[in-house]
């Protein structure tokens, strides 16, 4: 029996759409296209689908470490639609945000906003002070609907907090969820990843972790999925340029659509947009970014406490986050550490950026963590990994011309980029398809 709709009710008229780019964002387009009713023909340059998010090539490891959370509901509801259980490749969990010496912020099962306030009173290593100022300043978020003046950085709004909740908390979070340090990032998207995670219902502040290669929980698929349905995938196929025809339709690679889904990164979009929307393709370029980095480092024998840990990271220690694969996906010994706004040491270089990592595991680690000292196996960079998530950033909107729209996680949003912001910008783009035709 085929899959229900993402929306129930197809499309008044049947379009011929073109996808152009097979990330995660043009994946979302064009599973919600089809499911429309809508013909679909998707071209990526890559070799591979998943973009930022996919298995490397070996198709054991990725090219970096994510996480998803219980509030990406879209997300979760894509994946269902293709076919895949999340239930069956992520492991869910309690937030926990547990360091080394095994303390930490652990949240019970139950609704986030209650468990958020328990685990505050119950962390270790924090004064008396120190956790009712969290809690104080949680509620005034609260007060004040997760909003704040949209000129102020994380940093500004939690300056009333004490350094040592910021050092241990807020600036490994704020990095985390929009890949910006505090002092720079956005306190009002910061503000709205806390409110969806603590206000989203039970579960939606779980983590949910990566059982399977990337490519598994979303790529592969639904790429399945759509040439099931009579779609066609152009994979290796950069498309060079876009044109309109005098009646409104587009031309991409010779072939002729009624509308086209722009799902390619910001700088691919940039250079196909340009010369149809030159004032878009400019707002797009002035995009900013920040690297990603992982290492993923080897220690046989060795099993940590969590499938998640946290690290404190400094001038000489670059990881946020660690996690076991051996709790994870089936490969023990095998640990991925994530070094989030990793400017100043994709500067310093991957080697050095690896062995300094090495160094982090084994001055953090209490003795005898390591059954052998670990090893770094490899490690991958994405150095546009994310957009710089400032105060007062005006990004581009989803709408280009007439028939042509913008789908990518750096589009207007409420959130960072994630995986989230991008299937929500696919899915929205897919559902705005016919607007400009009625």
């Amino acid at each position: 029996m085929a899959a229900p709709a993402l929306r129930p009710g197809a499309a008044a008229r049947s379009l011929d759409v073109g996808v152009v780019g097979g990330g995660w964002a043009g994946l979302a387009a064009a599973v919600e296209a089809v499911a429309r009713g809508h013909r679909v023909t998707l071209f990526e340059m890559a070799p591979r689908l998943g973009g930022r998010a996919r298995a490397l090539p070996d198709g054991v490891l990725d090219n970096g470490q994510h996480i998803l959370i219980g509030a990406y509901r879209q997300t979760l509801a894509l994946m269902r639609h293709v076919g895949v259980e999340p239930e069956q490749v992520l492991q869910r969990l309690p937030l926990a945000l547990v360091t080394p010496d095994g303390r930490g912020l652990r949240l019970p099962p139950g609704p986030p906003l209650a468990t958020f306030g328990w685990a505050v009173l119950r962390r270790e290593g924090w004064s008396v002070g120190e956790r009712l100022g969290l809690l104080g300043a949680s509620l005034r978020w609260a007060a004040m609907r997760f909003r704040c003046p949209s000129d102020w950085s994380v940093a500004r709004l939690c300056q009333p907090l004490s350094p040592r909740v910021r050092a241990e908390l807020i600036d490994p979070l704020c990095v985390a969820a929009l890949n910006t340090p505090a002092e720079r990032a956005s306190a009002s998207v910061f503000l709205r990843v806390l409110k969806d995670a603590l206000f989203g219902g039970a579960g939606a502040a779980d983590l949910l972790l990566p059982r399977r290669p990337l490519s598994a929980l979303l790529p592969e698929p639904a790429a399945d999925w759509l040439r099931r349905q009579g779609a066609t995938l152009r994979v290796g196929t950069r498309v060079q340029a876009l044109s309109r025809e005098d009646n409104g339709a587009w031309q991409v690679q010779g072939q002729r659509f009624d509308a086209v889904v722009l799902a390619a990164s910001a700088a691919e979009a940039t250079r196909l947009a340009q010369p149809l929307a030159p004032d878009w393709a400019a707002q797009a370029a002035a995009l900013r970014y920040e690297p990603i980095v992982t290492v993923y480092l080897e220690s046989p024998g060795t099993q940590l406490a969590q499938p998640m840990l946290q690290l404190q990271d400094s001038d000489t220690a670059p990881a946020q986050f660690l996690f076991d694969h051996g709790a994870l996906s089936g490969m023990p010994g095998c640990f991925a550490a994530v070094v989030s706004g990793a400017a100043p040491w994709t500067a310093r270089g991957l080697p050095a950026t690896g062995e300094a990592v090495r160094e982090q595991l084994l001055r953090d680690f209490p003795a005898g963590t390591w059954r052998q000292p670990p090893c770094v196996k490899r490690v991958v960079a994405e150095r546009r990994a994310t957009f710089a998530c400032t105060p007062d950033l005006q990004r581009p909107p989803a709408r280009i011309a007439p028939g042509l729209w913008a789908a990518g996680d750096y589009v207007q949003g409420p959130y960072p980029a994630t995986l989230e912001g991008a299937v929500l910008a696919g899915v929205a783009a897919a559902r705005a398809l016919e607007q400009p035709l009625r």
